[in-house]
């Protein structure tokens, strides 16, 4: 015999009626068959959950242990319809986003802000990953959508699809006090000294890499690549611990660090593009949501 949630609604209309009779007409049900509902409750429990006599009904030490978990069971699984309607609807359940460190000084804020602000009672999970790493984790099915810096990785094929969120110009990230930086306009890159260039390893992000080093051909320049870090800031911190100069997006401007200076270029600079990535198939209805939130921006 299993325990029904019928049985415990009954325990819980007689626990506070107190009155086999009251509680019978509560339950729009006779007397009789509101106590053989209670009698098998007590027989799967082993153990008796009222004291009766002709004059009361009170609860024994085992139902006033029964009572607050039996509210609780009720309670639960009368949220479970609202529940499954909110998750098939994508306004519950669990969404995972990855994203490139850029993203988290550009776009990423304001739209985390506005999901939480639609979504409340959606999960999230974020994740800082390279955009290499992401496709293996979209194909994968680790993540659900992920802020990556395009081209996609030939692996992914047909089975990613992509939206453009933002485009950007790449600025001078230099340490600070250079001549080359005196005044607060633009500067030339044939005028900064030579100083070794800080840069992502180009798996990371081939297109803005080769774009990167782009910019000093065009200037007549073959920079020395003196370190690379992955992230953003750490790319940033380096800078400003004198290891060599960077170009960055212009939102990494947003990280400010001492020691540091950003600066636009005069020398012409290609767009750094970041965008939204996700699975074709996916089903997901936490994730139609993000991608009609996204499609607002």
């Amino acid at each position: 015999m299993n325990l029904e949630l019928r049985q415990l609604r009954h325990f819980v209309t007689v626990a506070e009626e107190l009155h086999f009779g009251r509680a019978a007409e509560r339950l729009h049900m006779t007397q009789p068959p509101l106590s053989q509902s209670i009698a098998g409750l007590e027989e799967l429990l082993g153990a008796a959950l009222f004291l009766r006599n002709r004059r009361q009904v009170a609860l024994t030490a085992a139902g006033s242990a029964l009572l607050p978990e039996a509210r609780r069971l009720l309670g639960d699984a009368s949220a479970l319809p609202g529940l499954v309607r909110r998750a098939a609807e994508g306004r519950a359940g669990r969404l995972t986003l990855a994203f490139v460190s850029t993203a988290d000084y550009s776009v990423l804020p304001a739209i985390l802000q506005r999901y939480r602000a639609a979504f409340p009672d959606v999960q999230l999970v974020l994740r800082e990953a390279t955009s290499d790493v992401q496709a293996e984790e979209l194909l994968d099915g680790r993540i659900d959508a992920g802020f990556v810096i395009p081209p996609l990785p030939e692996q992914a094929g047909t089975a990613l699809d992509y939206r453009k969120v933002l485009e950007e110009p790449l600025i001078l990230c230099a340490p600070a006090g250079l001549d080359a930086l005196a005044g607060s306009g633009p500067v030339r890159l044939r005028d900064l000294p030579p100083l070794p260039l800080v840069i992502f390893p180009r798996a990371a992000a081939p297109a803005l890499y080769d774009a990167i080093l782009s910019c000093f051909r065009a200037a007549g320049i073959t920079p020395v690549i003196g370190q690379e870090a992955l992230q953003m800031q750490t790319i940033v911190s380096l800078v400003s611990g004198g290891m060599g100069l960077a170009l960055v997006p212009q939102s990494v401007s947003n990280l400010m660090r001492a020691g540091v200076e950003y600066r636009a270029l005069v020398d012409p600079t290609p767009l750094a593009e970041t965008g939204l990535a996700w699975r074709r198939d996916s089903a997901a209805p936490v994730l139609r949501g993000f991608l009609d939130l996204i499609e607002k921006e």
